[in-house]
């Protein structure tokens, strides 16, 4: 018998987005019982790494205002963003920098007090909220202190969401594993948000940490809840190499250049006017075409490089707004960046796509919500500008949040949780996987996935290479089985979360490709060499992926435009 825990509206995810949702739910009324489920411990989650800022119009008597945040959010998404969406999301924007602010948030500031802001790539104003270059971790600080402050949240530290569960079309509640025993549970709910992160770690060459492994997608996939536009991966210009972590856009929004062998700042010949703070998409298919045609250095294991100079900015910049970057790259890679330029390529770093949602956060299940990066709004279109993630981890947190908790107020019937769903579940995991469980060992299937992702869904993509890719992928998850288990223990069994979380990635991988493929133009993150244009009379749409027995299948939908028509994006 699988013990239940009762609540009124549970949060997969304790990063920015689960926590602001968590805050406005239980700030909307006492009587609400917000849970929080993390598999790690929620100052653990990645949203502590973020560095370079968060976006927002806070100055329109400097120039700024709302229609110029739109504009190069939807210019950057390369005409693919829900232009309503977007227009939302600019203006709840500063709201949210100053409800942080209110909170203790410690931005860095102006010599006036007021709170800084820096330039970002595809941004036509310095609009980057931040503090110093820990300004994830800052901002985790103050949103989980906030949290404290609230009897009415409930942590659940170290338990690991299995399913969704949902009967006619309305969400009943999750299963989730306690790692610390072992044990399912279910948490029976009125109300669920989705705030998982992204699936980055679908990839080898990333910047995500660890826990980074798309089983908030999968969950929802699984349930009917289809996955949109996931061809759309961020390449971030400046993983450093070997290892990937982030040399965040921070370090060219204060003025760092990039270089290829011969010394040239390239980015002349790419987008002679932003340089290095073009956006992102462009940034990194220029770096590739430099190591492409000869012009990088050779690095190891073919992680071939360029630099990121940041000598010129002096030692007394880099040591006040830099801090971090200079660390990494001397703990990482021995280098001191005040001195000699640090080696960097494309990495990933972010999924455009996630969990089909409408404009409030909601999935087509009742009662279920998602936000952060799990969701796909879609704010971000084919390509994410610097800065915007975090912002929409607030303003969608904040939304999902307080429509969550109006929900439950309304919601006087509390449903029977289905039963026969839990028990399929239970099954699934104990007796099919962590008992009877067969397959290659789950390690080595995962690193060959995250391989055949690197190498066929990357920066450049071409129609055999994806077709290539989606060939190996089903043949791992036909090796993969239902999942090799060799620790057979209940108790903090990481074997077990691993064989699920790789079960989860296979899954989403395989959506990746399929609709990679399907694509046939290039448009922001996603570029083939085959179909070198954007197609604006065949593909200004949503890719929509249905789960089926034979695998993704694909519906698409209109975008929504308001204002803007598409035009070319130069820069």
């Amino acid at each position: 018998m699988v013990d239940k825990i009762s609540t009124d509206i549970v949060i997969i995810g304790s990063g920015l987005a689960g926590l602001r949702a968590a805050i406005e739910a239980a700030s909307i009324d006492s009587s609400i019982q917000v849970s929080v489920i993390s598999k790690v411990h929620a100052m653990r989650s990645h949203s502590v790494a973020y560095a370079g800022g968060t976006g927002a119009v806070l100055y329109p008597d400097e120039g700024d205002s709302f229609d110029l945040h739109a504009f190069d959010t939807v210019k950057g998404s390369d005409y693919l963003a829900d232009q309503d969406a977007v227009e939302l999301f600019v203006r709840l924007a500063p709201r949210e920098i100053l409800r942080l602010e209110h909170w203790g948030m410690p931005w860095s500031r102006r010599p006036d007090g007021r709170i800084d802001q820096r330039p970002f790539g595809g941004h036509s104003f310095d609009r980057a909220c931040y503090a110093s270059d820990k300004t994830g971790l800052h901002a985790m600080q103050t949103l989980y202190n906030t949290c404290l402050k609230y009897d009415n949240i409930t942590f659940y530290h170290e338990w690991f969401a299995t399913s969704i569960l949902v009967e006619d079309n309305e969400f009943r509640g999750f299963t989730a594993l306690e790692i610390k025993s072992g044990e399912l549970y279910i948490f029976e709910a009125k109300a669920g948000i989705l705030a998982t992160g992204g699936a980055g770690r679908l990839y080898s060459f990333t910047t995500y940490g660890h826990s980074a492994t798309a089983e908030g997608m999968a969950m929802a996939y699984r349930v009917g809840i289809p996955l949109k536009d996931m061809e759309f991966i961020q390449f971030h210009p400046t993983g450093l190499v070997p290892s990937g972590i982030l040399i965040s856009e921070a370090a060219r929004g204060e003025g760092g250049y990039l270089r290829n062998k011969q010394g040239e700042r390239f980015m002349s010949r790419y987008a002679p006017e932003k340089m290095e703070l073009a956006p992102r998409d462009i940034v990194s298919r220029a770096m590739m075409r430099e190591i492409i045609e000869g012009r990088g250095f050779e690095g190891p294991n073919g992680l071939d490089y360029v630099h990121l100079d940041l000598t010129h900015l002096g030692e007394e910049v880099i040591d006040e707004k830099l801090t971090e970057i200079k660390m990494i790259a001397m703990k990482f890679a021995g280098i001191n960046p005040v001195n000699e330029p640090v080696p960097v390529r494309p990495v990933a770093h972010y999924t455009m796509g996630g969990v089909h949602v409408d404009i409030n956060g909601q999935t087509p299940v009742k009662g279920l919500w998602a936000a952060g990066e799990v969701n796909c709004v879609s704010i971000h279109g084919a390509n994410r500008l610097g800065c915007n993630s975090t912002t929409d981890c607030l303003v969608y947190g904040y939304i999902t949040g307080k429509n969550a908790a109006e929900y439950v107020l309304k919601k006087t019937d509390k449903s029977d949780v289905p039963l026969i769903q839990v028990e399929k579940e239970e099954k699934r995991i104990f007796d099919e996987i962590l008992k009877g469980g067969f397959g290659d060992d789950p390690y080595l299937i995962r690193r060959e996935m995250q391989n055949t992702m690197t190498q066929h869904a990357y920066v450049f993509r071409d129609g055999k290479s994806l077709e290539e890719g989606l060939r190996k992928i089903r043949e791992l998850r036909k090796r993969f089985g239902t999942g090799r288990v060799s620790d057979k223990s209940r108790e903090f069994n990481q074997n077990l979360i691993n064989v699920l979380e790789l079960d989860a990635m296979l899954e989403v991988a395989e959506v990746v490709l399929v609709s990679a493929l399907a694509r046939t133009e290039s448009r922001g993150a996603h570029y083939r060499f085959d179909y070198p244009k954007r197609d604006d009379v065949n593909w200004l749409k949503h890719t929509l992926a249905y789960k089926t027995p034979e695998g993704p299948r694909l519906e698409y939908i209109p975008v929504r435009i308001t204002k803007w028509e598409p035009k070319e994006r130069k820069y």
